[in-house]
């Protein structure tokens, strides 16, 4: 069977640089005592230092890690090599019945799923006491009413001072008002504020965006002191932006979208031993992007793990909004190498109108897919651009002046390329970039 993934692909899976560079030294096959697979499911031993080799293996239809080594870090540079090897020496894996290491693995994933699954059925057969419930809701939508007025008379005065004195300002000052949002049960307002402190220490125009938090969050609180006149998509799209998250299994009863979805993109953030990874799918019928959100703490891993520059058929199901774009997986079948460059749009003009419309149904979108083809990376004296063939010009985040922006402009290699990223409507984030059907990432 041929390698279907790609080095960039398994090395961005890498917890850190060191397990890259660690997991490409294990990536021969002198390293490794034995080798073998049985249809997506790989495994290999490698001598470590200890008396006994390391026990590897990997699912390949999520991918899934497990080795026998004490490393905490996920996945540990012998899944990393085990899985590179699998791409450049794809003969050295063997089909054969797998080891018991591995069929005992195999069945423990099994039964995990199971017990999941009926565990699901069972929270969904079990409706809440409606009564509590009815209570419970109120007493939060109490709390929040009250910290919803505390933030607008606090809006209030800041604006009436102006905003000129923010640089000077401490950030006890945001984290203050911060603080009683997290009182008040809307941890939602509290990150946006905290977010805010440091906007008025990042270049000349953070008076312009600054203003344009604000008033966001103005506009929120309006909406929410009349939130019962709304749609309820847009109800939906207040208490997400309060912090109000809506249960999973609630999520899943709501209709599926089958497609064939392309991983454009994908990004890894921390904060506080708090890792979020940002997975974006592009669905090749519905021609629609959706966004996997996933959280796991320390070295602990992800629940799902999808390789950007690879498709799957899965149904998703999408968190109500007036703008859906957040989705959860269904269902799903094992992931493929994507063998061409996804379709996008070749006009920057009319990618910006598309995120018009989108932010005219929700004004509070973060971030927003764009998937542009025939584009050419650009430097000028304010940092880099993407530019059309019509000319325009579309900013790239200040992330790309220390290396990325050269990197994007090598492979390039003075032609037209194709570059998926988050708009947040500033700046773009790049996150993948396709060179004659070759994929890169660009996300972490």
């Amino acid at each position: 069977m041929p390698a279907q993934w790609t080095a960039d692909q398994i090395l961005a899976l890498a917890p850190d640089a060191a397990s890259a560079k660690n997991g490409r030294g294990l990536a021969t096959r002198q390293k490794w005592g034995s080798l073998g697979r049985q249809q997506s499911v790989i495994w290999g031993e490698c001598q470590g230092s200890g008396k006994n080799p390391y026990q590897a293996q990997i699912d390949l239809s999520e991918p899934a890690f497990r080795c026998s080594c004490p490393s905490r870090k996920f996945p540990c540079k012998h899944g990393l090599g085990l899985f590179l090897l699998l791409a450049e020496q794809p003969g050295e894996m063997v089909e054969t019945d797998p080891p018991v290491w591995v069929a005992d693995w195999l069945a423990s994933r099994s039964q995990r799923s199971e017990k999941q699954a009926e565990k699901q059925a069972k929270r969904q057969e079990q409706a809440a006491d409606p009564i509590a419930q009815a209570k419970r809701v109120a007493e939060r939508q109490r709390k929040v009413s009250a910290g919803i007025q505390e933030l607008r008379l606090w809006l209030e005065d800041r604006v009436r001072q102006g905003l000129a004195t923010l640089p000077q300002e401490s950030y006890q000052m945001w984290d203050t008002i911060a603080a009683r949002m997290v009182d008040a049960q809307a941890p939602g307002l509290a990150r946006q504020l905290r977010e805010l402190a440091g906007i008025s220490h990042t270049g000349a125009d953070w008076s312009d965006r600054v203003l344009e938090r604000l008033g966001r969050l103005y506009l929120l609180i309006e909406g929410f002191e009349r939130i019962e006149t709304l749609p309820t998509a847009v109800q939906a799209d207040l208490r997400t932006q309060l912090g109000w998250s809506l249960n999973q299994e609630a999520v899943l009863t709501g209709q599926a979208d089958a497609d064939l979805w392309l991983v454009v993109g994908q990004r890894t953030e921390e904060e506080e031993r708090l890792r979020a990874q940002r997975t974006w799918l592009y669905g090749i019928a519905t021609h629609t992007f959706a966004l996997l959100l996933d959280f796991a703490h320390g070295q602990q891993p992800f629940e799902q793990s999808l390789l950007p520059g690879t498709c799957l058929e899965a149904e998703l199901v999408f968190y109500p909004s007036a703008y859906p774009l957040r989705a959860l997986i269904k269902t799903r079948q094992e992931a493929v190498a994507l063998p061409k460059t996804p379709p996008g749009t070749e006009s920057i003009t009319e990618a910006i109108a598309t995120y018009s419309k989108a932010l005219a149904s929700c004004p509070w979108l973060e971030r927003f897919p764009l998937l542009l083809q025939a584009v050419m990376p650009r430097q000028e004296e304010k940092g880099w651009l993407l530019q059309d063939q019509q000319g325009v010009v579309l900013p790239l985040s200040r992330r790309m002046e220390a290396t990325q922006g050269w990197q994007l402009l090598a492979l390039s290699g003075g032609y037209p390329l194709s570059v998926f990223g988050e708009w947040d409507g500033t700046f773009l984030n790049v996150l993948s970039v396709w060179v004659k059907d070759s994929y890169y990432g660009f996300g972490n």
